[in-house]
C-alpha cells in the first residue's frame, strides 16, 4: 500500500477537521502534564539557606549587627555564598557557633560576642537543620535534610527522573509499534496521574525517588502522543499541528512557574500539578487507534470504522478503503490480515545510508534535549526573580514554534533545523562574553538561546517521524527520545559544573549544537512528501531528494 494513497484518505475526510481537532486538544492535556512533571523538580527540590540546629532551646541570637531571640529572624541578613556564623546562647547557658554544615560549642560561657579566641569543640549536625522559610515552607530538601553531606541526594532527583524517562521511551516506543498507539496512551495517562499523586504521599527519600522514577517512565508516553497526532492529521496541516503540540509542553513549564510562585509547600505543589492530567484521563477511553497503524498491521475492518467515524464528525462523505487503497497481496478490506513482521532497533540500521541517518538524528536529539534542559534549569541561577526567569523560559518557546512552522513550509525542515542549531551555538558564545553582573542582558541572551534550541528540539520530533516509514516510525521517535534523555540526564550535572567554571554549560551546549548543525545538512529533505509506510518508499523519497 502506497503512502500517497494513505494521504488521500485525508483529502476525502479532511486534513484537520472537527474530529482531529477534538483528538488534538485531548492530547494537549497530556503534553501539558509532561511539561509539568519533566521540570517540576526545579522548585520541588529548592535548597534554601540553612544552618545547623543547636542542641537545645535558644535564649539569645547574635548575627552580624542583629541581636534577638528568634533564629528565624536572621535569614534576611544572610549573604548567599558566604559562610556566615550564627552565635546562639541556649537556655542552659551554653554558647554555640552555627554554620551551614557545622556547629561549635565554646568552652567559655561568660560572654556572647563575635570575637572569641578561646577553645571550642566541633560537633556534627545530629539535631538536623534550621531553614529559611521566607520563600518555601517546605521542599523535599528540607523534608529529608538533603544538604551538606547529603546534598548529592538532592542533586540526583532530576537525573534519576530523566533516567526513568529514558527507560520508558525505549519500552513504550517499542510497545506502541507492537500493541498500538491507543493502548499505550491509556496506560501512560492513567499512570502519570496515579504516580504523580503518589509522589506527594511518599514517606521518605527512597520512596520519593521510586515514585518519581515510575512517574518518569509512564511520562515518556509524550513521544507516543506525538506519533499519534502525526498519524491522525493530514499532510496539509501536519506541520503546524505537530510543532504546536510542543507549545503545550511550554504551557506546562509556565504552569510550574506559576504554581511554584503561589504554592510553597512541596507536597501540595505536587498534587496541584498532577491534577492537570485529569481531563485526559477522563476522556482517553474515547481515543481510537490511528488508521496508519491499523493498515500497517493489516486490520482493515477496524481502520474502516475509524475512517467512517472521522467522516461523520467532519461532515464529509465516507468511502470504502478497498476502493482507494492498493492492497497488493492482502485482499480487500475485510479479509484476514497476513502475519505482520515485527521490528526491532536493528531496523533503524537497515543499510549504511539509513544507519548514518539514524546516528545523525540521534546526535540532534541528544543536543536538543541537552541544550533545552541546560537553559531551563540554569535560568533560576541568573539573578532576579527565579519564577519570572523560569516562566520566560517557557513562554519563549511559543514564538520559536511559530518560527519553525513558518520557516519549514518555505525553506524546508533541514534548513530550519540546521539554522536553529547553529544559531544556538552562536548564542552560547555570546553569553560567554557578557559580564555576570549584567543580569538583564544575560537573561535576554539566554532566552535567545532557548528560542533557538527550542525550535530545533521541537522540529526534530516531526522530522524524525517523516524520515522513517510507518512500520518503525514510533520506534524511531522512541529511540531518538531515549537518546535525548541521556542529554537531559547530563544537563543537571552540566549546570553543577558552573561552580568549577561558570561558562562550562555554554561551552558544552555550544559545541554540540555546532556539530549537530553541520551534520544536519547531510539528511534528506521531507517537505511536501507523503509519509512512507515501507522501506521501499523511504528509499524512493531519499533518491528523489538527491
Amino acid at each position: 500500500m502506497e503512502a500517497g494513497n494513505l494521504e488521500v484518505i485525508f483529502d476525502r475526510v479532511g486534513h484537520f477537521g472537527r474530529y482531529q481537532i477534538f483528538l488534538y486538544f485531548m492530547c494537549a492535556f497530556q503534553n501539558i502534564s509532561c511539561g509539568i512533571h519533566y521540570l517540576a523538580s526545579v522548585f520541588l527540590s529548592v535548597s534554601p539557606q540553612h544552618a545547623c540546629r543547636p542542641p537545645g532551646n535558644v535564649s539569645q541570637v547574635l548575627f552580624q549587627d542583629f541581636s534577638g531571640v528568634r533564629l528565624e529572624d536572621i535569614w534576611t541578613r544572610f549573604s548567599v555564598g558566604r559562610e556566615d556564623r550564627i552565635i546562639v546562647q541556649l537556655q542552659n547557658g551554653e554558647i554555640w557557633e552555627l554554620t551551614s554544615c557545622h556547629r561549635f560549642r565554646r568552652d567559655d560561657k561568660s560572654s556572647l560576642n563575635h570575637d572569641y579566641n578561646g577553645h571550642k569543640s566541633s560537633f556534627p549536625c545530629l539535631d538536623g537543620y534550621i531553614y529559611d522559610k521566607s520563600k518555601w515552607r517546605s521542599t523535599v530538601v528540607t523534608e529529608w535534610d538533603l544538604v551538606c553531606n547529603r546534598e548529592w541526594f538532592g542533586r540526583l532527583i532530576q537525573p534519576v527522573f530523566m533516567l526513568g524517562v529514558l527507560l520508558g521511551a525505549a519500552v513504550f516506543g517499542y510497545l506502541s509499534d507492537r500493541t498500538g498507539r491507543r493502548v499505550i496512551l491509556w496506560t501512560t495517562s492513567i499512570g502519570v496521574f496515579l504516580c504523580g499523586i503518589g509522589v506527594a504521599f511518599t514517606f521518605d527519600y527512597y520512596s520519593f525517588m521510586i515514585a518519581r522514577f515510575l512517574l518518569a517512565m509512564v511520562g515518556s508516553g509524550y513521544l507516543v502522543v506525538f506519533v499519534y497526532v502525526t498519524e491522525f492529521v493530514g499532510m496539509k496541516s501536519r506541520t503546524w499541528a505537530s510543532i504546536h503540540l510542543h507549545s503545550f509542553f511550554a504551557f506546562g513549564t509556565m504552569v510550574v512557574a506559576l504554581t511554584g510562585y503561589f504554592v510553597r509547600t512541596w507536597w501540595i505543589y505536587q498534587i496541584i500539578l498532577s491534577m492537570v492530567t485529569v481531563p485526559f484521563v477522563l476522556c482517553c477511553w474515547m481515543l481510537p487507534e490511528t488508521p496508519f497503524w491499523l493498515l500497517s498491521e493489516g486490520r482493515y475492518e477496524e481502520a474502516q470504522k475509524v475512517i467512517d467515524r472521522m467522516a461523520k464528525w467532519n461532515r464529509t462523505r465516507s468511502f470504502k478503503l478497498s476502493e482507494l487503497l492498493s492492497l497488493a497481496g492482502s485482499g480487500p478490506a475485510g479479509t484476514k490480515a497476513s502475519p505482520v513482521e515485527k521490528h526491532s532497533l536493528s531496523d533503524l540500521f537497515y543499510d549504511c545510508s539509513i544507519g548514518t541517518r539514524t546516528i545523525i538524528v540521534w546526535l540532534i536529539w541528544f543536543t536538543g534535549c541537552f541544550g533545552f534542559y541546560s537553559f531551563s534549569l540554569n535560568s533560576v541561577n541568573l539573578g532576579g526573580n527565579e519564577y519570572l526567569n523560569f516562566f520566560l523560559m517557557g513562554i519563549v518557546e511559543i514564538p520559536a514554534y511559530i518560527f519553525v512552522c513558518v520557516g519549514m513550509d518555505r525553506l524546508g525542515r533541514r534548513c530550519i533545523l540546521g539554522f536553529s542549531l547553529l544559531s544556538s551555538a552562536v548564542t552560547n558564545g555570546v553569553i560567554m562574553v557578557i559580564p555576570q553582573d549584567y543580569h538583564v542582558c544575560l537573561m535576554v541572551a539566554t532566552m535567545a538561546g532557548k528560542f533557538s534550541i527550542g525550535a530545533a528540539f521541537g522540529l526534530i520530533y516531526l522530522y524524525t517521524a517523516e524520515l522513517y516509514p510507518t512500520i518503525v516510525r514510533s520506534l524511531a521517535v522512541g529511540s531518538g527520545s531515549m537518546v535525548s534523555r541521556v542529554g537531559s540526564i547530563m544537563a543537571p550535572f552540566c549546570v553543577y559544573l558552573s561552580s568549577i567554571w561558570i561558562f562550562m554549560p555554554q561551552l558544552l551546549v555550544g559545541t554540540f549544537a555546532f556539530m549537530s548543525g553541520i551534520l544536519t545538512f547531510m539528511l534528506p529533505e521531507t517537505l511536501r512528501k507523503p509519509l512512507a509506510t515501507t522501506w521501499k518508499e523511504t528509499e524512493k523519497q531519499s533518491s528523489s531528494d538527491k
